[in-house]
């Protein structure tokens, strides 16, 4: 099916980010059992969940979450997934959730750390433990970010899978290390297969990068250049390589970068701007360094990525211009001091 020029609404959106590739339906086919997906009510879980249906209307895909938005579950269940209300901190919560042979681990927090620290640790670092070891016969890829890493050299390919996990201070990016270090650690005692999915921004018309230059910049306000690149993909890819990433287990689990080439913040906001008919305005200037990934990896196992940067750059900026939904959650992309 062609890619549209343009997204129009909420339906088609949702459609395109959980669109499976013709790659993703083989190599399920290759992956035997159920999929449960924890922590199914973030930014990514519905549309990652909806792909593996898709991908193989036969198999059970089972979301659990909280479901603390209204009507998420019932239009997850319309579309043929599994619903559970749970929390994941509960270890009983946790012994009463069904076996499955396939989990895709997606709890986590960010935004709102600052302040209630003690929380994002308990998510990042105490539910990874706990689900490791509930979950230690199945194969386990488990998202995790770039904010791991140290920042890399603008000039260079960003850190490779090798760079060891010492990221910048931020009580968020220690805490998800943390998540890191006890599944790999729950992997080495059990055998447990999996993959430790180090993600950077994944583009939603909603949410990202993107979306949030095109804010800024249909409300006239200044773009902070410190932080001057990032890698960006577009969130159904990264839904559909990580998906994927189920048939490329390893024992113990392994970390595996996950995004598209690093982009220029000027230069993004720059094609947003002349897409938008408006003046952008610059503060600062970019550093020599950045949270930037080596994708190569990724791009061996999956191929390139198939949404360019030119087609999210249309997409987003025809969405923001019109006022569509947003999700009201900027990514702080631009901070350098780890503080979300």
């Amino acid at each position: 099916m062609p890619l549209p020029d343009r997204i129009d609404d909420l339906e088609q959106l949702e459609e395109l980010l959980s669109r499976p590739s013709d790659a993703l339906a083989q190599t399920l086919g290759q992956v035997d059992g159920d999929i449960l997906v924890l922590g199914v009510g973030g930014k990514m879980g519905p549309s990652l969940a909806r792909m593996a249906k898709r991908a193989g209307p036969g198999r059970r895909v089972i979301g659990v979450a909280r479901f603390s938005e209204q009507g998420l579950r019932e239009r997850l269940e319309a579309q043929g997934i599994d619903c559970i209300e749970a929390d994941l901190l509960s270890r009983d919560a946790l012994a009463a959730l069904p076996d499955a042979p396939n989990v895709v681990f997606m709890a986590g927090r960010k935004f709102g750390s600052a302040g209630s620290e003690w929380l994002t640790w308990a998510m990042n670092g105490h539910v990874p433990a706990l689900v490791a070891e509930r979950y230690r016969g199945s194969r386990i890829v488990a998202f995790s970010t770039a904010c791991v890493y140290p920042f890399a050299d603008v000039r260079g390919p960003g850190a490779r899978e090798e760079v060891p996990p010492t990221p910048p201070p931020g009580e968020y990016a220690n805490s998800c290390v943390a998540r890191e270090r006890l599944f790999e650690h729950f992997s080495h005692l059990h055998g447990t297969p999996g993959r430790l999915i180090r993600l950077s921004y994944a583009i939603d018309m909603r949410y990202g990068v993107l979306h949030d230059l095109a804010q800024k910049l249909v409300a006239r306000e200044p773009i902070d250049l410190a932080m001057g690149h990032a890698n960006i993909i577009w969130q159904g890819e990264a839904n559909d390589w990580t998906l994927r990433a189920l048939a490329h287990c390893d024992t113990p689990t392994s970390p595996l970068n996950l995004s598209g080439p690093a982009i220029s913040i000027r230069e993004a906001a720059e094609g947003l701007a002349e897409r938008l008919g408006v003046a952008p305005v610059f503060t600062g200037r970019p550093a020599d360094t950045a949270w930037l990934i080596d994708c190569s990896r990724a791009f061996a196992l999956f191929g390139p990525q198939q949404i360019e940067l030119r087609r999210m750059l249309d997409w987003t900026a025809d969405w923001v211009g019109r006022g569509k939904a947003s999700l009201n959650k900027p990514t702080h992309f631009e901070a350098r001091d780890g503080r979300y």
